[in-house]
């Protein structure tokens, strides 16, 4: 490989995480990727100090104009809209998994969605990425002082909802087996113990398939909700798998050998606190070979 794609390869899983992180879209975080690939390919390297600077550069002014443009096909989306779950990999290592967790988990990308698109490119570049202010400004054309300036509004804006996490994955998996089972069983009264009393789910259908089409409110509700789900499907032959989505406990469900959906959940103080469940199609079809 030449010296730009050599360059540009060291930096590609950090580009993706940028992408992703500020789309929410695996096949459009890759596309931006690529899109930074062929600018990055016409540039004088001499000419450019800080590489990875530059490139993260191309790609949050990429995202950036995508954000803008899709802001009108997002407030028409039925249902919650959900970013596109990112699973387990055989190349992932626990520090990475950790990681994903920390930044670009589910939980955190749905807080993000309150944010513009400014606002959450500077969130995450600076929170996330850890760029410093006056690099970010050189980044998305602003002064450092506005850039510290909407780093705060944004702060501001997802601090109350900004997911915690439980440390040990261990305690984390034990729980969702146990829940799962108590779904399997009907055990409602199990469920609920082992859900927040605030709880939330999520149900991603985008008008494609059968979803619910508002957050679902309280363990109880939930809990309801899990078993009634169950119940409509035993009919099926379904196959649960317990991996990792966005870096923390999580489910693919596949009925009748067709992939789905795919669950995220999170779990802080020993209880899980909200569900992520993505079952439009068109947000599966990256994972369509699973």
């Amino acid at each position: 490989m030449d010296q730009l794609t050599t360059i540009f390869e060291e930096h590609r899983s950090r580009l993706f995480q940028i992408a992703y992180g500020m789309l929410g879209r695996v096949a459009k975080a890759e596309d931006a990727v690529q899109e930074a690939y062929l600018r990055w390919q016409k540039l004088d390297l001499e000419q450019i100090q800080n590489p990875a600077a530059y490139l993260s550069t191309i790609v949050s002014r990429i995202c950036l104009d995508q954000l803008k443009s899709a802001k009108n096909r997002r407030e028409k989306y039925v249902g919650p809209d959900l970013p596109e779950p990112l699973l387990e990999s055989d190349k992932d290592n626990p520090q990475q998994q950790t990681e994903l967790a920390e930044s670009l988990s589910m939980a955190l990308l749905v807080v993000l969605e309150k944010l513009t698109p400014v606002q959450r490119a500077v969130f995450l570049l600076h929170e996330v990425f850890g760029y410093n202010y006056s690099e970010i400004a050189g980044m998305i054309g602003k002064s450092k002082a506005h850039c510290r300036k909407i780093g705060q509004r944004a702060r501001d804006h997802i601090q109350e909802g900004r997911p915690r996490f439980d440390t040990d994955k261990e305690k984390q998996e034990k729980l969702l087996h146990s829940f799962m089972e108590a779904v399997q069983h009907g055990n409602i009264a199990n469920l609920e113990k082992m859900l927040a009393d605030d709880a939330i789910l999520y149900s991603d259908g985008g008008g494609k398939v059968t979803a619910a089409r508002r957050p679902i409110f309280g363990a109880n509700k939930i809990a309801r909700f899990m078993v009634g789900i169950r119940k409509q499907q035993q009919d099926h032959a379904v196959e649960v798998e317990f991996t990792e989505v966005n870096g923390v406990p999580g489910l693919v469900v596949h009925i009748a050998d067709k992939l789905h959906s795919v669950w995220s959940f999170e779990i802080a103080d020993g209880k899980v606190q909200h569900i992520y469940t993505v079952l439009n199609p068109d947000k599966l079809s990256h994972l369509s070979h699973t």
